[in-house]
């Protein structure tokens, strides 16, 4: 176990202090010490340690007799000088401890290693960390502590992870041609558990694979009788196939690894291609040039990249996913794949930023840690791709510029890059290998009518086949357009076809290969002919949506649809080819196909039309966000919003990660929804968007978003008849730039914001713009004027005879006189304003004072309630989802543990802290953090300054 703290739950309760064992007697307290090991580091409430503890009927002293029992507990795991592991929280109480040290947490963490070591091609490691799993158990769980809870609750769950665990490794033997051992084993435990088929088909198995058949088909019987008797089944799927191939002697059951995969081990790549094209022809020279590129890739230590050029229709993509999906065995990590929208007509590429980010994602990194800065996001990236094998396509570049940041860094992985330029650049400098496609040959343009249409049908009219093929310039994709339409129409002559085609102007119209919107009109006019006159609508009214995605709530609201018809005319334009889902239900369609859209609604929609499908958009985001920010921040003052017009329906959201996630989906869009808003005037829509943002943005730390928001809303409201939006505009988007460390600038919207305020009388607006100036004051180093502001905000505060916002006075106040020295009068403000918070429930404003009264008392020598404060606080933010304050709570909670000597936590949290900085672009704190780690590594300097 180590010197410290040792747990063991998968058996009798033992405790151990290094090789010390620590008896725990008492019943209760072996209740009470298991349930806080089960969810070691985790903060378990009352509630539920009153429920394990007495069941559903607890005595009424039943609190103040658990608070006697953690006493107890707390001297029975209190050691010499070093801290006591069970530490109060502010919802209950959480155990703090090594998870290697806990048998529970040690034996899952072995089962994640060993499902990687199988993802790694590593069998016989991930059986050695099964069985280092499985010796773990010392009997029966939880055995000799008495909760029916915790019997009913959670012994079953590790009772069959046990049970799991053991098949998975029985699995892996198996594999490994170890059945000869397995024999004695799996009859002990098939007789110890009758019922489990598995280790019965697993029995069978190793006794087939030992020349003892007959045994392995009475194992068959046996299970069947026992089955029947037992439960009134017969045996399952697997166990009868087993039963089966024993019977014919199937030559499957003598590979390596006959038995339908390892359960739970088997992680999910990404496989982010395309559907390959069903109707691929030629290309042989160039599928074997990306063949030795291969080659090349697998006998270097260079990246290969192949730049794959050409002009637009001539099957780049169709090229790349082909070979992609071809080639995906090669590739065991996966494959990634983005279109960059270089040549998007509304002249939009995918930044390169965003890109990475979808990859990351993809890559299963979870959103809260995927850095703001793009250089860092960048690194992460390349970080996931080392040691990967994965093919990487970029598809639709711009320039070598937009690509350069999605390449991996180290070899290993294949990139290819499609384009309409050469990209040049990224040939000269990264070594690219260029890839240029020329016009399919008449043999292959041949075979491709064939294959679409038929032999017969191609056979029957050859004497117009070859001119229909010259007609389409033997450009892919106008053939395949011309071979779509006589397929949607077998009983029109191809002839006919031919006919349209001789018209030098309708042939423009249907196949140019010229600039990229007559490309797009020609490649489309004949899919979009045929879709429903509601689909039709629903296209073009994508072609107008401004963000490069769609949910099907926006959708029903931008088109003025119920839901559900909305759904099925975006499924009859999924099965066109016209728009494509994402596994996440959103809907999008290449910039190409966009432009087509956008194009059709302008020929088919009259202007009126197309504004009132925006403006229902707007007011579809603006309400749903708005809704959001109310969940996330309800003691915000609200704003009155006009309804929604006819047609727009916001989504209704239940909870705080509802609300959290939607806001994430669609902050681009939304992002996109302002603009558009300012561009069509719409100035009190620009102003609400950056209000309904403003909560998410600033608890993501995406600070500069909510620059270029309130920038924007700033702009607008000065359009507007009510000075209060202006007044707040620049009240915001001064405490921005105070954030951002601009204080010159944040300092002069605040007294802009000010001086309106007061010329207005705006009372309550004085009074946050007070409150502001306080912040911004001390974020640039002048506590006297901090004060002063905070003193003015308290003052005017008192006489709105508003609770909530006295609180809040009462809590800023607190802080700057903190700042000044006086933790006397702080501690009392921040006590009191703590009592107001609770008592209207205002998470927000208790964990800002929580932390407050952290900070008092670290500066005046409390450091173990201050560890106390300021981890409370960090559990509230946790809960709000505030990553940005939880990084600031981390920060400062490192310095009490510097002065309670406990420099391994300090260096916990402050890596963490760390991590957060960086990926919310916080450099200057991010820079102290890291200079506070290496102080850290000399005790005799332990000056260390704090966050705030």
């Amino acid at each position: 176990m180590g010197d410290g703290w040792g747990f063991r739950l998968l058996g009798p309760l033992e405790v151990r202090h290094g090789d010390v064992l620590v008896p725990v007697p008492a019943t209760k307290q072996r209740v009470l010490l298991a349930v806080l090991a089960l969810a070691a580091n985790e903060p378990v409430t009352v509630d539920r340690l009153i429920t394990c503890l007495w069941g559903d009927r607890p005595p009424p002293s039943s609190r103040n007799t658990l608070q006697n029992y953690v006493l107890r507990l707390r001297r029975t795991l209190t050691v010499d000088d070093e801290p006591c592991p069970l530490v109060t929280t502010a919802a209950g109480y959480h155990l703090e401890a090594d998870a290697d040290a806990i048998d529970v947490h040690r034996f899952r963490t072995l089962l994640g290693s060993a499902r990687s070591e199988v993802t790694a091609g590593e069998p016989e490691s991930a059986s050695e960390l099964l069985d280092e799993a499985l010796r773990l158990w010392h009997g029966d769980p939880l055995s000799d502590i008495p909760s029916e809870v915790l019997h009913r609750e959670v012994v079953p769950g590790l009772v069959e992870q046990r049970m799991s665990a053991q098949e998975q490794r029985i699995d892996l033997a198996l594999r490994l041609g170890r059945h000869r051992e397995l024999v004695p084993d799996l009859i002990a435990l098939t007789t110890e558990h009758p019922l489990r088929e598995r280790m019965r088909a697993q029995l069978m198995l190793a006794l087939y694979r030992c020349g003892r058949s007959a045994e392995a088909l009475d194992v068959y019987r046996q299970a069947s009788t026992v089955l029947a008797e037992e439960l009134g089944i017969d045996p399952g799927t697997e166990l009868q196939r087993v039963y089966q191939a024993v019977l014919t002697n199937d030559p499957d059951l003598t590979i390596t690894d006959p038995v339908p995969g390892v359960a739970g081990l088997h992680p999910v790549v990404p496989r982010q291609l395309p559907a390959p094209i069903g109707f691929f022809v030629g290309r042989t020279q160039e599928l074997r040039h990306l063949d030795s590129q291969l080659a090349a890739a697998s006998n270097s230590a260079l990246m290969v990249i192949s730049a794959i050029g050409g002009t637009a229709g001539i099957g780049k993509t169709t090229l790349a996913v082909h070979w992609g999906h071809h080639n995906a065995d090669r590739f065991p990590d996966g494959q990634l794949y983005v279109n960059l929208r270089g040549f998007d007509p509304s002249g939009a590429p995918v930044p390169s930023a965003a890109a990475v980010r979808g990859f990351l994602t993809a890559l299963g990194v979870p959103a809260q840690q995927i850095p703001a800065d793009s250089d860092e996001r960048v690194m992460l990236y390349r970080s996931q791709l080392a040691d990967r094998r994965m093919l990487v396509v970029l598809d639709n570049a711009r320039d070598a510029e937009q690509v350069r940041p999605l390449l991996p860094g180290v070899p290993g992985c294949v990139v290819l890059v499609t384009s309409r330029n050469q990209l040049a650049g990224l040939v000269a400098i990264e070594g690219a290998v260029p890839l240029t496609l020329d016009l399919l040959t008449r043999d292959d343009a041949h075979d491709l009518l064939i294959r679409r249409l038929g032999v017969d049908c191609v056979e029957r009219e050859q004497s117009v086949v070859d001119e229909l093929i010259e007609l389409c310039a033997r450009l892919p994709l106008a053939v395949n357009i011309a071979a779509a339409h006589a397929a949607l129409h077998p009983t029109r002559p191809l002839a006919a076809l031919v006919d349209e085609l001789r018209d030098a102007h309708r042939r423009l119209d249907t196949l140019s290969t010229g600039e990229a919107a007559a490309d797009v009109r020609a490649v489309f006019s004949w899919s979009y002919r045929r879709l429903t006159p509601e689909a039709a609508r629903v296209f073009r009214l994508l072609g107008v949506h401004p963000g490069s995605d769609i949910g099907l709530a926006a959708a029903a609201s931008l088109t003025a649809l119920d839901p559900g018809l909305t759904r099925r005319l975006l499924d009859e334009l999924t099965r066109a080819h016209l728009v494509t889902e994402r596994a996440s239900g959103r809907y999008t369609f290449h910039d190409l196909l966009r432009a087509y859209a956008a194009d059709q609604s302008h020929i088919c929609d009259t202007e009126s039309e197309r504004q009132a499908a925006l403006r229902r958009l707007c007011d579809f985001y603006t309400h749903t966000a708005y809704t959001a920010d109310r969940i996330l921040y309800s003691h915000r003052p609200p704003i009155q919003l006009a309804p929604p017009v006819p047609g727009a329906r916001p989504e209704p959201l239940a909870d705080v990660p509802t609300a959290l996630a939607w806001l994430e989906a669609e902050h681009a869009n939304l992002l996109a929804a302002q603009h558009t808003a300012a561009g069509h005037a719409w100035h009190l829509t620009v102003w609400q968007l950056a209000w309904t943002l403003y909560s998410f943005q600033v608890r993501r730390g995406r600070d500069h978003d909510r620059l270029a928001v309130w920038q924007a809303a700033l702009e607008a409201a000065a359009h507007l008849p009510d000075p209060a939006p202006r007044i707040l505009a620049h009240r915001l988007l001064g405490f921005v730039y105070s954030t951002l460390r601009c204080h010159e600038e944040g300092i002069g919207h605040l007294y802009q914001a000010l001086a309106l305020a007061e010329e207005h009388h705006d009372t309550h607006q004085q009074a946050h713009t007070h409150r502001g100036l306080a912040s911004s004051w001390a974020l640039r180093g002048d506590n006297r004027k901090a004060v002063d502001h905070a003193t003015r905000n308290l003052d005017l505060v008192r006489t709105l005879n508003e609770p909530e916002w006295e609180a809040g006075a009462l809590g800023t106040m607190g802080w700057y006189l903190a700042q000044f020295g006086d933790y006397d009068t702080a501690r009392a403000h921040c006590h009191a304003a703590l009592a107001l918070h609770r008592q209207h429930r205002n998470l927000d404003g208790e964990a800002e004072n929580l932390s407050s009264l952290g900070y008092i008392d670290h500066h005046t020598g409390r450091h173990r309630q201050a560890v106390d404060h300021y981890q409370q606080a960090l559990i509230v933010y946790r809960c709000l989802g505030d990553i940005s304050e939880v990084a600031g709570e981390l920060d400062t909670l490192g310095h009490p543990y510097v002065a309670l000597g406990e420099y391994e936590r300090a260096r916990t949290v402050w890596r963490e802290a760390l991590e957060l900085y960086r990926q919310q672009g916080r450099d200057q704190d991010a820079d102290r953090v890291r200079r506070q780690l290496d102080t850290l590594n000399h005790p005799d300097d332990q000056q260390l300054s704090g966050p705030r």
